[in-house]
């Protein structure tokens, strides 16, 4: 998962559910008209402001399988749902540089989840937070730049022999790293805190020796969500009872594309 950089802001307020599928349908609505120039769905639900991400994963063709990630981006600088759902569902499915963009002939395959942010807590160090309830984003400098303790061995630290060329960067050092996890990856993967907090470290970037310095200089800002997710069928039929009709046409290869009659 990918985020949009910006200054993490707590939300203002908070409901009993304030994450509803009407939020999945309307960012796969925002997604469909997109690709098949159809007119959406006009959203319902109320346009309150949050911190979000909006997830595309691609459902597995065998059953027992896990979906796969399609594409993640958010933001925690809160949106007015309404046009910040449109915008990172877009965003998400054509601009994660770890992806293609998603093509038409996928939308049948899909399921789009919305994941909107509250509670955002400094920690008070890299364990300060509970697998399965917390989301983390954490921040790092450079290790070059963290004091290392003491060692007893003569040894060279492993770092030193670290070079700007090893790192992503665009032809210079890189002084910080950063990265997030939403509160349901960690318990997915069957991650402990460390492994989780490993993890996010080499997302950030980092390629080099983690080591405990390293973790502990690590700062982590934890997070609640809440989460929902549609499927493909449950859209069809949702833009279908609300005057967006579908139908099935045949492409050069299959029977897989759908798009929207005009009215």
């Amino acid at each position: 998962m990918s985020i949009v950089e910006s200054e993490l802001v707590q939300p203002g307020a908070e409901a009993e559910q304030v994450c509803l599928p009407e939020h999945c349908f309307h960012s796969f609505d925002t997604l469909f008209c997109a690709l098949t120039s159809s007119k959406p769905i006009p959203p319902k639900f109320p346009d309150g402001k949050y911190p979000l991400f909006v997830t595309w994963n691609t459902r597995p063709s065998r059953p027992g399988k896990s979906p796969r990630l399609r594409g993640c981006i958010g933001t925690f600088e809160p949106q007015p749902l309404r046009d910040g759902l449109a915008e990172y569902a877009l965003i998400s499915a054509f601009r994660d540089h770890r992806f293609r963009k998603i093509e038409e002939s996928e939308l049948e395959s899909l399921e789009c989840a919305v994941s909107l942010l509250m509670d955002f807590e400094d920690a008070e160090n890299y364990l300060d937070w509970t697998v399965g309830v917390h989301g983390i984003q954490i921040s790092f400098p450079h290790p070059s730049l963290i004091p290392i303790a003491p060692s007893p061995s003569s040894a060279p630290s492993p770092l030193a022999s670290e070079s700007a060329s090893s790192l992503p960067t665009l032809g210079k050092l890189k002084h910080s790293f950063s990265a997030t996890y939403l509160p349901e990856v960690a318990e997915e993967q069957g991650w402990d805190q460390v492994e989780a907090i490993d993890s996010a470290i080499r997302k950030a970037g980092w390629n080099g020796r983690i080591s405990e310095d390293l973790r502990r200089a690590v700062k982590v800002r934890r997070y609640q969500s809440q989460h929902c997710s549609v499927t493909w069928e449950e859209y069809a039929r949702w833009r279908t009872a609300n005057g967006g009709d579908l139908v099935r046409v045949r492409s050069s290869n299959s029977w897989s594309s759908f798009v929207c009659l005009r009215r």
